[in-house]
């Protein structure tokens, strides 16, 4: 192990005028004494501000423990001056805990068209181990390319998942997979989950496969569909700079009483993040509603739907906006905690099947 490239990076910042106060030192294996001392020595530092952050074993959440154990909270209070309280980690700790040894384990589906780049999901990643801590439920998230399921149909992919979950993205490549996938997910009793696209891809399958519209579509994919269940209203049609035309930031959203969302929210009116250019159609509202569409949640001040579910379903739940900004590790969204919930509901009852099947 060698001190000369975190001596050399101190000197760099020396040269634009910044002395470090503390070094925190990503390792793979622990620092001896000799190196701490050598490096509080040439980097003009305290010893004990020489601050280890070994390679964790499972999961970053870990980190917050190993950082406190270095003396990290009690150094950065003391440079800055504050009077603060010694930190509270017990509901850290209960997060580490379920995280590393759940109860549970399920399977989910995410259908998408990124699948060699797995960080573009980053934070829907995430989001669904969120919702795993919630439930003391382990979560295999298995990335399913939605142009495999166009070529091979879904049962292949699909037959042994928990819960499918389409996430949001741009363009028409994969969509025709994506709507089979909800199509399986809604005629199997499979736990759904569609953010911002995934929502309008669950609007399109019902259009489809339950109204019968057979080339219901969004306009995005199809700009001569003779049915745009999905569409850019009129008012941003004359709009030419495509990101003038996004609604983007938090949106309020009236929740109906009785549905899945409003009870994980547990409240009749949230706010939530946009990030999209294309809106679900009210002229199909209608029609849609009266075959079994729940229109769960609105924008108040547009009277936009934000949120979509099915009725007689387990849980099939989508939403125009992106729940996945707002996930913490220990306050996990609700629709992420619900929808793994749902899904550990179904994890269980094929447990349960196969027993009597086998008693």
């Amino acid at each position: 192990m060698k001190t000369k490239p975190t001596q050399q990076s101190v000197a760099k910042l020396r040269e634009i005028g910044i002395q470090p106060d503390i070094l925190i030192c990503r390792t793979e294996q622990p620092i001896t004494e000799e190196i701490r001392e050598k490096l509080s020595l040439f980097c003009s530092v305290p010893k004990e501000a020489v601050v280890e952050e070994i390679d964790v074993a499972h999961s970053i959440y870990e980190l917050p423990h190993m950082l406190k154990k270095e003396g990290l909270d009690r150094l950065v209070t003391r440079f800055l001056g504050l009077d603060a309280p010694a930190p509270k980690l017990d509901e850290w700790e209960e997060v580490v805990q379920r995280l590393l040894n759940p109860k549970h384990h399920v399977r989910i589906g995410m259908v998408g068209k990124y699948m060699d780049l797995q960080d573009s999901y980053l934070s829907v990643n995430e989001s669904l181990d969120h919702g795993g801590i919630r439930n003391d439920c382990a979560v295999e998230v298995m990335h399913i390319d939605a142009e495999e399921i166009e070529r091979d149909g879904p049962e292949p992919h699909l037959s042994d998942l928990n819960g499918i979950l389409v996430p949001g993205g741009f363009g028409d490549r994969g969509t025709e997979g994506k709507i089979l996938a909800s199509k399986y997910a809604r005629e199997n009793n499979l736990p759904y989950f569609g953010l911002c696209l995934g929502m309008q891809i669950a609007v399109i399958d019902f259009a489809r496969n339950v109204l019968g519209l057979e080339q219901a579509n969004s306009e995005e994919f199809d700009p001569k569909t003779p049915d745009p269940v999905i569409h850019i209203m009129d008012d941003q049609k004359v709009v030419e700079d495509k990101g003038a035309t996004m609604r983007l930031g938090a949106c309020p959203c009236y929740l109906k009483k009785g549905s899945f969302a409003y009870n994980a929210y547990e409240k009749e009116e949230v706010s939530e993040r946009h990030r999209h250019r294309f809106e679900f159609n009210n002229s199909y509202r209608e029609k849609m509603e009266a075959e079994g569409l729940v229109i769960s949640g609105i924008n108040p001040q547009r009277d936009l739907v934000e949120i979509v579910e099915v009725h007689n379903h387990p849980w099939y739940v989508g939403v125009q906006f992106h729940p996945e900004f707002q996930s913490k590790p220990n306050k996990a969204h609700p629709l992420f905690a619900s929808f793994i919930e749902a899904s550990l509901n179904h994890q269980l009852a094929i447990v349960k099947e196969s027993k009597n099947t086998f008693d």
